[in-house]
């Protein structure tokens, strides 16, 4: 059974523990979700590792802008198995309990995937203002040690950021009750548990997680406006309908993931109720990873090539 610390006016309990309660509902419902996110995290670990494998041993594939997808698919992995692991053991478990420790870092690496993750669909929107704008200029720009260069600052600047916000809110004390109304440890809820107001710290997470939010954001709105101006000019239709193509893809993620996004965080949790908090997440941090491959390989001839490729070095190492 689920249980939690209660709050007596002369003992004040540290909470040691937290309780996700993730998804309620009876047993034969929570085996039915486990099922299926156990098959969206299964159908995402395959999608996304066959991206990266097939930008690693396609060499056609080895130019800036297929680096990048590599290493995005590379993300939504680690993203992915940030949280779900952990969902799909709480299905099964009758307590559903994190420890305080575990629940924190759960927290920062969570956010500081989906960090990185924004800081790369900011890089892909630039790697594709330089191809499209200034074409000429692109291969002396865009060289393979600057593109390295960006995917390092995009991992490392990911990782940089939440260690403050996330020291803050463990130094809160927490006495108790422990219960979460979500799947994963995230800070509105865990603001709502804490013994005393914080409304300092909770206005410095906000206005953090909003920065970290809308950079990216504007800077792929910034080069998306850049590129559509350049791509009007095209006298061609063949022309923009290509260039149009090549987009079209990174634009759908963008939409999927900062679309969700904004709707958690850049609103506080005041005016989204627990039941709509935990669909949103479940959105951008388990569907969203599982659709990019598709919207990648679907709309790209070359993806889909070195994709037929590594299939078909699969079943050849198999029947080898």
């Amino acid at each position: 059974p689920i249980t939690h610390l209660s709050l007596d006016k002369s003992i004040t309990h540290t909470v040691t523990e937290f309780v996700l309660l993730g998804f309620s509902g009876h047993r034969e419902m929570q085996n039915l979700l486990f099922s299926l996110i156990l098959v969206i995290y299964i159908l995402t670990l395959l999608g996304n590792g066959a991206i990266v494998s097939a930008v690693k041993w396609d060499k056609q594939l080895h130019t800036p802008m297929y680096i990048l997808l590599g290493n995005f698919a590379f993300l939504e992995i680690w993203y992915v198995s940030s949280t779900v692991p952990n969902m799909l053991a709480n299905f099964l478990s009758e307590t559903k309990t994190i420890s305080f420790s575990g629940c924190f870092f759960q927290f920062y690496f969570f956010f500081s995937l989906g960090t990185t993750e924004c800081f790369f669909l900011s890089v892909m929107a630039y790697d594709r203002y330089l191809a499209i704008c200034r074409p000429l200029h692109y291969p002396t720009i865009m060289t393979g040690k600057f593109c390295v260069t960006l995917i390092a600052a995009c991992w490392v600047s990911g990782f940089l950021c939440y260690p403050v916000p996330i020291i803050l809110i463990s130094q809160l004390p927490f006495c108790g009750p422990n219960i979460i109304d979500h799947f994963v440890c995230d800070p509105g809820p865990l603001f709502a548990l804490t013994c005393v107001p914080a409304p300092a710290i909770k206005l410095i997470c906000y206005t953090f997680n909003s920065m970290i939010i809308f950079g990216p954001f504007l800077s792929i709105l910034g080069s998306y406006t850049l590129v559509l101006r350049a791509v009007l000019r095209v006298p061609s239709g063949a022309g923009r309908r290509k260039a149009f193509s090549t987009c079209g893809s990174h634009l759908v993620v963008v939409s999927l993931f900062y679309g969700t996004l904004m709707v958690m965080y850049v609103s506080p949790t005041s005016g989204n109720p627990a039941g709509m908090q935990k669909i949103v997440t479940l959105v951008y941090s388990v569907i969203t990873p599982l659709l990019n491959p598709l919207i990648y390989s679907l709309r790209n001839k070359d993806m889909k090539n070195a994709l037929r490729k590594v299939l078909e070095k699969l079943k050849i190492n198999q029947i080898s």
